[in-house]
């Protein structure tokens, strides 16, 4: 890969990591679609599916159990080659809630593969985990972090699931969508 490629392929990946965040942030499907590709898949631990899917989801219960949210994208690594990258992404959650504790401040990580095709830069499977909680909402706050753990391995250590080559969905998560 030359220079050229490598760094136009980081910005175009960073970027659709930015663009997810923004149309999850302001609700907005047309812009979340763009970092995607159609059959991918994304697996949450709370729930598994397709962008649209996921989008149902996810965007619904935004809008019911929040006024305002912000993924805030940190830390990123990305390993390329040829047309397959992977990356590791952090990123600080924040969001007002409409009940129980006003605000929740989390952390986590999006273990990304991304592919280019047609000569576009998009995620075909995203792994989210969060990672901490400072403001936990009590039974709630441990099922979802129960539910993560069905993601992958989360540690500080090589079995963490960012060092899988390449990256893949397990078996019996794809079995929960039915693939």
């Amino acid at each position: 890969m030359d220079k050229l490629d490598y760094l136009t392929s980081r910005m175009e990946i960073i970027d659709c990591i930015n663009r997810i965040a923004r149309g999850v942030d302001r609700l907005d499907r047309d812009i979340f679609r763009t970092g995607y590709h159609a059959d991918a898949i994304l697996d949450f631990g709370t729930h598994i599916g397709n962008p649209d899917q996921h989008m149902d989801f996810f965007f619904d219960l935004h809008a019911k159990m929040q006024t305002a949210t912000a993924h805030t994208i940190c830390n990123h690594t990305c390993e390329i080659d040829g047309d397959v990258a992977h990356s590791e992404t952090y990123y600080i959650y924040g969001s007002e809630n409409t009940s129980g504790t006003p605000v929740t401040l989390a952390g986590g990580r999006y273990v990304d593969k991304f592919e280019r095709r047609d000569g576009r830069w998009a995620i075909a499977i995203r792994k989210c985990l969060t990672t901490w909680n400072i403001t936990p909402d009590g039974d709630v706050s441990a099922q979802i972090a129960e539910a993560f753990k069905l993601v992958g391995h989360d540690g500080r250590d090589r079995e963490d699931m960012s060092y899988h080559r390449p990256s893949t969905i397990a078996p019996v998560r794809m079995a929960a969508i039915g693939g």
